[in-house]
């Protein structure tokens, strides 16, 4: 069984609260676009309506795909084709770069048809969904976290699956995107003369994202402010953790130099 952590859950319960207020907007907007054509469909057969409305997600035609496979899912909702119709239902949604709603849509699918075989592709995408929401390090970062959420619970619930390689490159990508901000943050705090603060911040990346690319650089920050501080015992710590745990950063130099500096 897949573990959400209580951070995990806290953003879940937000992700849910933003999405039902966007879909209630956004829908409305959206239904006026689509309601014009109205489905292609005129068929009672399940099977030859979603051939026709496969047909418009082909050729690329998202926005009558997004209306067909909503009849699709109304007219026909006790079908065997139903859980497939609300895939490409999401993925047309996706294909038009909206992936708040395409979210939506994989987790409908993954709500209402646990037992689909498309469950196990709707959970991939709705993480990726939620990476492309995911907007530059200096922004709100709920959506980066929500995706590292959902990737962790794919690759918790398909070890075994092609796509969990992707899915850890993904989680790696958006770590270090978190951990980018808040090295910025310490940073910005450096240019305003507020050390103490810039340690804190310097402290969440090489507490929480150690494993990301700004961790030499958080820590060559916190040696710099400890020499600052004549906190030199302190300083001494971090140097020697700097010289085993990142020997090949090209920031050593820097380290020792700041090392001469402290007194014998």
């Amino acid at each position: 069984m897949t573990t959400i952590k209580y951070f995990g859950q806290k953003k879940l319960i937000f992700k849910s609260v933003i999405i039902t207020f966007l879909i209630v907007t956004i829908t409305g907007i959206f239904s006026a676009c689509t309601s014009a054509n109205g489905p292609n469909i005129n068929s009672d057969d399940p099977e030859t309506a979603f051939s026709v409305a496969m047909k418009s997600f082909n050729s690329k035609d998202y926005l009558q795909a997004i209306t067909d496979f909503s009849y699709i899912k109304v007219r026909f909702s006790g079908s065997a084709i139903v859980d497939e119709a609300q895939y490409y239902l999401a993925m047309s949604h996706f294909k038009r770069d909206e992936f708040i709603l395409a979210a939506f849509e994989f987790e409908t699918l993954i709500k209402s048809y646990p037992t689909s075989e498309l469950v196990n592709q709707a959970r991939f995408n709705m993480a990726l969904s939620y990476f492309n929401l995911s907007p530059e390090y200096y922004l709100d970062q709920t959506y980066t976290q929500i995706a590292i959420d959902e990737f962790q619970n794919y690759i918790e619930l398909y070890s075994d699956d092609p796509k969990v390689a992707e899915a850890k490159d993904k989680i790696n990508q958006l770590r270090n995107k978190i951990a980018l901000k808040y090295f910025k943050n310490a940073e910005l705090y450096i240019s305003l003369n507020e050390q103490n603060a810039a340690l804190i911040y310097y402290d969440y990346v090489l507490k929480d994202y150690f494993d990301s690319q700004y961790a030499d650089d958080a820590l060559l920050g916190k040696i710099t402010v400890l020499v600052n501080k004549k906190k030199y015992d302190l300083a001494r710590e971090e140097i020697k953790r700097f010289e085993e745990l990142f020997s090949s950063s090209s920031l050593l130099g820097s380290v020792h130099s700041l090392k001469n500096k402290i007194p014998l």
